[in-house]
């Protein structure tokens, strides 16, 4: 009883901070409008909510198919790294999932942490055996700060839904439960290792030695706190670095993505965030998959429809492009496919009117945001998957242009050629 009294006092007390902050918000737009646009005031106001909200910003800032650029461009911080709570914090929640083993596993555990993001936080640390190790610790009372936080996103969501169903075809309240499963997970630290496990049984079946994921160290993790193998290089991004470790940095991009793209097939999961800090270059010249705490799995009618896809466009068979994406995405209404077939070949056709020497990488991504748009108009509202799938195609397009900006078509063919359809 004493419990649940507490669980209703933090989440009152959590919406009426979540008010307080959005109350706030809307004053100062309406007092500062002309000095400060509403997305950065958004913002801001995301980054003082914390990690529900963060998370909601990363959503916004990697998924230009879906939202307007003023937004993507102003939610592009939600990226970088959140402030780190102090290590004392982190050691306690430590003490708490190990008790008196603490001790017993670690020599070392440094204080200055490597990396702070809206759920975790990573230390340098060093086991009784010698090895190096990260440790990814939870904030404390992340999850019962999500689970609060989505209740309020819930509500919001129905209220909307409620007063103005004509303006969404789509279920808003399906959206908030999909992106809210999907953080969950991300506070489930055996999860995450069962993640890195299945990753690691495909580069085996696959017998591929180009890509690495970290070793677990099982006996030093809980549902809150991972400890993995560290790993030594460089992110993809820093072309001078990347240049130490590998004469030829175009062949780094192509052993990533061939096996990125392999596992969307051949593997229960695909990595589904790999930004610039979760894919190294390592000092052996071969590539590190970190942070497997975001993860999509894919269907094998929405692997079959990728397939139809990627063959469809540079043919330029509309109605199976249409097809195609009636078959990954969802919708509570019978679609006119043969209309919505129309409607993309006519967008298709005025992007590359009115942009004839359009560089085919701004081309595509433009032509996914207005299809995603088109798709709205027909009822049909992409999953998460997509989403997760379609940033990572635009994380790779930033490798392409950082690590070779001289890709000619043999280049990009050169890319593309290994990938297993």
């Amino acid at each position: 009883m004493w419990e649940e009294l507490l669980t209703s006092a933090k989440a009152v007390k959590r919406a009426g901070r979540t008010g307080f902050v959005l109350q706030k918000t809307g004053l100062r737009y309406l007092k500062d409008r002309r000095s400060q646009s509403l997305p950065h005031m958004l913002r801001e106001a995301v980054e003082e909510l914390g990690a529900t909200y963060i998370k909601l910003g990363q959503l916004v800032a990697s998924s230009p198919s879906l939202f307007p650029h003023e937004y993507v461009e102003a939610f592009q911080d939600c990226l970088d790294q959140t402030t780190p709570i102090p290590f004392e914090t982190v050691k306690q929640v430590m003490q708490e999932e190990f008790g008196s083993r603490l001790d017993e596993l670690f020599v070392e555990i440094d204080p200055v942490p490597l990396a702070s993001a809206s759920i975790a936080q990573v230390h340098p640390a060093t086991l009784r055996s010698g090895e190096e190790v990260v440790v990814k610790v939870q904030k404390p009372g992340v999850r019962d700060i999500l689970d609060t936080d989505f209740q309020f996103l819930q509500f919001g969501a129905y209220l909307v839904e409620r007063f103005s169903p004509k303006a969404w075809r789509s279920s808003i309240t399906d959206i908030v439960s999909e992106i809210h499963n999907g953080m969950l997970e991300e506070c489930d630290f055996l999860q995450e290792a069962e993640n890195i496990h299945a990753y690691q049984k495909f580069l085996d079946s696959t017998n591929n030695k180009k890509v690495k994921v970290p070793k677990v160290y099982q006996e030093a993790t809980t549902k809150r706190v991972l400890t993995m193998e560290r790993f030594h290089g460089v992110t993809l991004t820093d072309i001078d670095e990347v240049r130490k470790y590998s004469d030829d940095p175009e062949q780094a991009l192509v052993d990533a993505l061939d096996t990125w793209y392999s596992s969307l097939h051949h593997c229960q999961i695909y990595h589904a965030d790999l930004h610039a800090g979760n894919v190294m270059l390592l000092e052996d010249g071969s590539i590190g998959f970190i942070d497997f705490g975001i993860v999509g799995r894919i269907s094998p009618e929405t692997w079959d429809a990728l397939v139809s896809l990627t063959v469809s466009f540079p043919s330029g068979d509309f109605q199976k492009i249409a097809e195609a994406l009636v078959t990954i995405g969802v919708t509570k209404q019978s679609v006119d496919v043969e209309r919505f077939a129309a409607d993309i070949e006519s967008l298709y056709k005025s992007i590359d009117n009115d942009d004839g020497g359009q560089e085919f990488n701004d081309f595509a991504k433009e032509l996914t945001l207005k299809i995603s748009s088109v798709a709205r108009r027909h009822g049909i509202r992409f999953p998460r998957e997509f989403t997760l799938l379609v940033k990572q195609f635009l994380y790779f397009d930033r490798y392409i242009r950082l690590l070779a900006p001289e890709l000619d078509m043999i280049s990009e063919e050169r890319v593309f050629a290994s990938m297993d359809y």
